[in-house]
């Protein structure tokens, strides 16, 4: 059983982060074909954090969206450290394959940590500058594998708050990337990381209730109609 990982104030962020990788890989990638945590994305993450508790008490192998609930439980309580999923599809041979990693931004750099068969498909170390970066990286490393990103999609933060009843927000941002030039792609990634960095971008859910007040549907318990007798008084009146 590996011992779990903790963070000392000698630590630099990248050797921390880097900690928590070597962590997950004395796991081991989960090849049986049975996932041994069942994952709901729309749990909150109070339930998600439990889960991943349960991870490091088990010390089973894990799959790429166990990384990502595992790598968010270990960098809590580090604020400068913020994190966020990004998603890939991809097409190989007629199929459709999924794939998701943990973004991390701090100090003006993004990088991942994550789990997958492939090295170069999960963590990348903490030197990108920017967002579009990152995920062109995670593109040419597909290409190796003769893999073509269909499309990313990108979460908002996490917040650092392990007791917290909101759910992550996975898919923000969806971009299908085969259909878009290079340019176009960078242009939406670096609009939408600016906007994650000024924390203007609220989860689609926090929406749902003001969209049902625009659509003319009242919130409020309906008022009773009046009786014909009650009408009738009225008038008399």
């Amino acid at each position: 059983v590996p011992p779990v990982p903790n963070y000392k104030l000698s630590m630099s962020i990248p050797e921390w982060l880097q900690a928590i990788q070597t962590y997950m890989k004395m796991l081991q990638y989960n090849h049986t074909g049975t996932q041994f945590f069942e994952i709901r994305k729309t749990r909150p993450l109070s339930g998600l954090m439990e889960t991943a508790k349960e991870m490091t008490r088990e010390s089973l192998p894990i799959k790429c969206l166990e990384a990502v609930i595992l790598g968010i439980y270990l960098t809590n309580g580090q604020p400068s450290v913020e994190r966020f999923p990004i998603s890939f599809k991809t097409h190989f041979s007629g199929n459709y394959f999924h794939h998701v990693v943990l973004g991390i931004y701090c100090n003006g750099r993004y990088g991942s940590l994550g789990m997958s068969r492939r090295s170069d498909l999960m963590d990348k170390p903490l030197t990108y500058r920017t967002l579009s970066d990152l995920i062109f990286e995670f593109e040419d490393s597909y290409k190796k594998y003769l893999h073509s990103v269909k499309k990313v999609k990108i979460g908002l933060y996490v917040p650092h708050e392990p007791h917290s009843f909101q759910p992550i927000e996975w898919k923000q941002l969806v971009l299908n990337v085969s259909k878009m030039m290079r340019t176009e792609v960078r242009k939406e990634l670096e609009k939408f990381a600016r906007d994650m960095r000024m924390k203007i971008l609220k989860p689609s859910s926090a929406h749902s209730p003001m969209k049902e007040r625009s659509r003319g549907k009242s919130l409020s318990p309906r008022r009773r109609q009046a009786s014909p007798q009650r009408r009738a008084c009225r008038r008399d009146k």
